[in-house]
C-alpha cells in the first residue's frame, strides 16, 4: 500500500493485510439512491433535477459522508448483508485488481497514452458519464480511480502509513476530514493513480463526490 513516487501522505510503502470482503462493481446510481430516498423520505441531494447529473445509469454526486453512510446503514437491513463504506486500504487493494506496484488499475502507462483514456476522456466533460463504460479491472471493478471521488469509512490523516497497523487498517480514531480515493471527471486528468490519497470534511457536498459499497465475508480468508 502506498508510493514511493507519490506525495508525503502515500509514504511509507507498506504491507497491509485485509480480510475477505466484497465490492460493489459500480459506483452507487442514482437508480440505487432513489429507492433510498423513497424509502426513509430523506431530502434529495443537489443536482439531483440537473440534466447534467440525473440520469438513472450516472453515479450519484454530493452526498456527504454521513448520507452515505445512512445508504449503508439502510441496505444493510434491507438486505440482512453487513454493508460499509471501504477503507481506504480496501478501496487501494480493490483498485490495484492484484497488480501491486503500479501506478494506475491498467499499469505505469500515463492516462494520455491509455487507449481508453484517450476514448472516454477526451472530449468536453460537464458530469459524470453512467457508470460501467469502460473496460472493468482484473478485479471486475468498473470506473475504479476515475468519473468520481470516492467517500472511504476513514478519517484522514496524511502521516497514517507511518504508524499504520498491518492487519485491516481503518485510519485514526478522530479527525477533522475524511478519507476520498479515485479521481473525479472535472479534474484535468481524470484518473487517479491507485494510491493517490484525498479528503474533505465529511459535511461536504460536492458535484464530483459520490461513494461506492462493500460487504463483510467470514474474515477467516485473510490474504495480502
Amino acid at each position: 500500500m502506498g508510493c514511493a513516487e507519490g506525495q508525503e501522505a502515500e509514504r511509507p510503502v507498506h504491507n497491509v493485510y485485509l480480510d475477505a470482503f466484497e465490492m460493489a462493481v459500480f459506483q452507487v446510481r442514482n437508480r440505487d439512491f432513489a429507492l433510498f430516498l423513497e424509502a426513509i423520505g430523506h431530502p434529495a441531494p443537489p443536482h439531483w433535477n440537473d440534466p447534467h447529473f440525473n440520469h438513472s445509469d450516472q453515479p450519484v454526486v454530493a452526498v456527504n459522508w454521513f448520507e452515505a453512510r445512512k445508504y449503508c446503514d439502510w441496505l444493510s437491513k434491507l438486505s440482512g448483508r453487513c454493508y460499509r463504506l471501504p477503507t481506504e486500504a480496501e478501496w487501494e487493494r480493490a483498485a490495484r485488481g492484484g497488480r501491486e506496484g503500479f501506478l494506475y488499475p491498467w499499469g505505469d502507462e500515463p492516462p494520455h497514452e491509455w487507449p481508453e483514456y484517450i476514448r472516454r476522456w477526451s472530449g468536453k466533460v460537464n458530469g459524470p458519464p453512467a457508470v460501467g463504460q469502460g473496460t472493468p479491472n482484473p478485479f471486475g471493478v468498473y470506473d475504479i480511480g476515475e468519473n468520481v471521488h470516492e467517500w472511504c469509512a476513514d478519517w484522514f490523516d496524511k502521516i497514517y502509513y507511518a504508524r499504520s497497523p498491518e492487519r485491516n487498517p481503518q485510519g485514526p480514531r478522530t479527525g477533522e476530514r475524511r478519507a476520498s480515493r479515485g479521481g473525479s471527471w472535472r479534474h484535468q486528468i481524470k484518473v487517479s493513480r491507485c494510491a493517490a490519497r484525498s479528503s474533505i470534511p465529511p459535511a461536504f457536498q460536492y458535484a464530483d463526490y459520490g461513494f461506492r459499497v462493500v460487504r463483510d465475508l467470514d474474515p477467516g480468508g485473510s490474504h495480502p
